[in-house]
């Protein structure tokens, strides 16, 4: 089991998490859960433009390695031209960003599970807590649920 977060803030907001999940569905895997798509201010950089969110949960065959090649893949198609880095933030057709994989932790340069970012996302822990509350984040002793709820207390 695979859980992704994503986001867009340009064009077609729903459409653009519609088809991502779609091709998701088609590349990776069975989509089990998905979550609400939430509207959320830009997180790390400013813009005027608002992000669409949502988590989804998938059963996957896929290593995690052809699952992150996969996700790179369908950004590509949609118009992705590059990902952030060194903490560069900017607006973007969609993000798709794999935080958890099975109990799996892996720490190598261009993937790193779980999410190293995600404890410190609202926009992450609201939608992924609706579809995986009681999941544990491997390496943290923390459920969705307990990273959410010490979030919350720290906003």
């Amino acid at each position: 089991m695979v859980y992704f977060s994503l986001g867009t803030n340009l064009g077609r907001r729903t459409g653009n998490l519609r088809r991502a999940i779609r091709l998701i569905q088609e590349r990776i895997g069975t989509v089990v859960s998905q979550s609400a798509f939430i509207d959320t201010k830009p997180w790390g950089f400013e813009s005027s433009h608002r992000f669409l969110n949502a988590c989804v949960g998938v059963e996957t065959s896929l290593s995690p390695r052809e699952v992150l090649q996969a996700t790179q893949d369908i950004e590509r198609e949609m118009g992705r031209k590059r990902k952030s880095t060194d903490g560069n933030y900017h607006d973007r057709l969609i993000d798709i960003d794999i935080l958890l994989y099975d109990n799996l932790v892996i720490d190598e340069p261009d993937l790193q599970i779980p999410h190293p970012f995600m404890a410190e996302r609202m926009f992450v822990l609201k939608p992924l807590a609706q579809i995986a509350r009681n999941q544990a984040v491997p390496g943290t002793g923390k459920s969705v649920g307990e990273m959410l709820r010490a979030l919350e207390a720290r906003s």
